[in-house]
């Protein structure tokens, strides 16, 4: 048997079976799995998009060579610039502009970015995947990590600004509540309201930590 849900398996299969537990390959090595590829296939690639690949990766050095053939055909040089908007972890302006409109406390402006980036035919969810991205950066850097941080000078510093400007508490409240939009897979007659509502509650959490 085979499961990436061994609490699924009844007891009684499972007291009859001796168990191997796979676990995922940590970075460091999907990194150098990476870098021997790129050498030995005479391709060029900075450290830091093989990083970036790794930790898209999630522990599945298929999935790490199956992206590092995909940026290979892109360009003849794999760059962080070139990677984040193929991989999808690129920080969009639409993502900085609601984090401006959120440390502003000015839910009109937020709403109204979040509507024209929708409109312009964005994922929900995937959006919200780039706003817990940026979210999780800017907690590293908050708590000194902020050597984990993959992104290009200019964006980096907005993520400095953003990161002194909102606590800890509220950016780990925008984490959840923007967690829950991008797992809501229900859809309905309004997409864009889970989004809508992680906004407001980011919001209301800010306002309600200032008047304290």
């Amino acid at each position: 048997l085979a499961t990436p849900e061994i609490h699924k398996i009844p007891a009684t299969v499972l007291s009859r079976c001796q168990r191997h537990e796979f676990r995922r390959v940590p970075i460091a090595e999907i990194v150098a799995n990476l870098r021997t590829i790129v050498e030995n296939e005479k391709w060029e690639a900075d450290e830091e998009a093989l990083l970036l690949i790794a930790r898209q990766a999630t522990g599945s050095v298929r999935d790490a060579q199956s992206l590092l053939d995909q940026l290979a055909s892109a360009e003849a040089r794999i760059t962080l610039e070139l990677a984040q908007p193929i991989l999808g972890t690129a920080t969009s302006s639409a993502v900085l502009e609601i984090l401006d409109a959120v440390q502003a406390a000015a839910p009109g402006r937020g709403l109204e970015t979040l509507q024209r980036t929708l409109d312009s035919g964005v994922d929900p969810r995937t959006l919200a995947r780039q706003i817990i991205e940026y979210l999780r950066n800017l907690l590293l850097i908050q708590l000194g990590n902020s050597e984990q941080v993959e992104a290009p000078k200019d964006i980096r510093e907005r993520m400095r600004l953003h990161a002194a400007a909102l606590s800890s508490p509220n950016v780990i409240g925008m984490m959840r509540a923007f967690n829950a939009a991008a797992a809501d897979t229900r859809g309905g007659w309004q997409p864009s309201l889970a989004l809508e509502l992680a906004l407001t509650e980011s919001l209301m959490g800010i306002a309600e930590d200032r008047s304290a």
